[in-house]
């Protein structure tokens, strides 16, 4: 049994997500759930927003898809890149280009997915800031078609780009995405719309999930997704909401590169004082990226030596090989020679430096590009800095004044995390989820590889 063909569907990634957090506080959540169905789902390795996304919307693992983490190292490079935005990164067909053949002028709505730039979408709407050659950042958005950010911001005021990451991440970025998908829908009526909201993962990180106050943003959430819903449901449309992971309780950080490097087995070169990450010169390092860590290897040689010294590393609890990788799903040329997985509670921070005052510049800012690894302390203001709006405001107006300025906020204190992910849920119920409306297509579990499919009879396509 398929869905009326000319039934758009809305599909709304709530971040963080998961049935343990479904409940009193989820209104909105909890009607869409009766009218239709909820399914929890099995989460692909490792549990990370690139990775999730990529293997929901092409239903492959990323063996296929090449998506191993939200970032990694390019070796034709050397070097280390995060958050890439080139959709041409992600292998394989994307589930709307296989409606696009079946069904002529099938059309896709992208809105903060990642992997955003030159897709095949028909709209698409992401981040991407304007870096002149003065060495400022001015925060914009990028679209296809060109004109829709102006469009958008027209209609619902400038995009909080602030608001979106950092120590200022908040409800009004996943607030103002899920206008601008109404928007969108009521103007354009995609066929397929894929819209990112990401607010319920902030203070999961910041707070953890056992915390209290969680449930304010659980609720918050519920009211952003429910008015979205409402609109689109109103207009016609099926609405699925999924998410990427869970979040578990994060009690202690383990610096894998600083193990490697005192081995000798990870380079690094001054510049200016500090010290950076020399990938290329370095005999292993590690990509750490939440829970993951792919570890590249440059000679053969050493594959074993740096396996047994990781595996004998506090708050690792394995390390996979070339068969390991291959079993988890993530055996792809991309992927570390050897990748490292936490012990649940751990998680990987990417610090290399042995002594904080050789840290460079841009370990203390926001700087999701220049980091050679996930940094989540870039949720914090440093609790050192006695009167931190008063910095903020001195480095402001410097930047209004055309001087050089740093915005050296985010203290080097990776014990302020309280929340993780990476790992496959230990519990379905701590897992990522499926809510879907069309009661017909109705599963008690699915695996997230299987939401390309599911995608696909929602639009009525022919069965894979």
């Amino acid at each position: 049994m398929t869905a009326t063909p000319t039934r758009p569907l809305v599909i709304i990634d709530v971040v963080g997500l998961t049935p343990a957090l479904l409940g009193v506080h989820t209104p909105n959540l909890n009607r869409l759930a009766a009218d239709g169905f909820l399914a929890t789902m099995d989460g692909v390795f490792p549990a990370l927003t690139t990775t999730a996304q990529a293997s929901m919307l092409t239903g492959t693992q990323p063996t296929r898809h090449g998506i191993v983490g939200n970032g990694w190292y390019f070796r034709d490079f050397a070097e280390v890149f995060f958050w890439r935005q080139s959709n041409q990164l992600v292998l394989g067909e994307k589930v709307w280009e296989g409606l696009r053949r079946e069904r002529p002028g099938f059309t896709c709505a992208k809105l903060f997915w990642w992997y955003n730039m030159y897709s095949s979408a028909d709209w698409s709407v992401t981040p991407r800031p304007i870096y002149p050659a003065d060495g400022r950042k001015i925060p914009a958005l990028y679209s296809h078609p060109l004109d829709l950010d102006r469009e958008l911001e027209e209609t619902l005021g400038k995009f909080p780009f602030f608001n979106f990451w950092g120590p200022k991440a908040d409800l009004r970025s996943s607030a103002w995405i899920g206008r601008a998908a109404a928007e969108v829908f009521r103007r354009r009526r995609p066929d397929l719309s894929l819209v990112y909201l990401p607010h319920l993962d902030y203070n999961l990180q910041r707070l953890g999930p056992d915390a209290p106050a969680i449930w304010t943003d659980v609720a918050a959430i519920d009211r952003v997704a429910g008015t979205l819903i409402d609109q689109v449901r109103g207009a016609g449309a099926e609405v699925l909401v999924v998410s990427e992971y869970g979040v578990t309780q994060a009690r202690h950080p383990v610096h894998i590169n600083r193990v490697l490097r005192e081995q000798g087995l990870l380079a690094v070169r001054e510049t200016l004082g500090w010290e950076l990450l020399d990938p290329g010169a370095s005999r292993a390092f590690a990509v750490a990226d939440h829970q993951v860590a792919h570890v590249y290897v440059a000679d053969p040689a050493d594959l074993a030596m740096v396996a047994r010294l990781l595996g004998r590393t506090q708050g690792v609890g394995e390390v996979l090989d070339q068969a390991g990788k291959a079993a988890w799903g993530v055996d792809h040329p991309r992927s570390g020679d050897l990748v490292a997985v936490a012990e649940p509670g751990a998680w990987f921070t990417y610090y290399y430096w042995l002594d904080e005052a050789r840290a460079p510049d841009f370990a203390r800012t926001v700087d999701i590009h220049r980091k050679p690894g996930y940094d989540p302390v870039e949720l914090f203001i440093d609790p050192r800095l006695r009167l931190p709006q008063l910095k903020v405001a001195w480095r402001l107006l410097q930047k209004h004044l055309g001087q050089r300025m740093l915005m050296d906020l985010i203290p080097l204190r990776p014990d302020l995390v309280r929340g993780t992910h990476g790992r496959p849920a230990a519990n379905p119920e701590q897992g990522p989820l499926v809510i879907g409306s069309n009661r017909a297509l109705a599963r008690d579990r699915l695996a997230m590889t299987d939401l390309a499919e599911l995608i696909r009879r929602h639009c009525g396509g022919a069965a894979a």
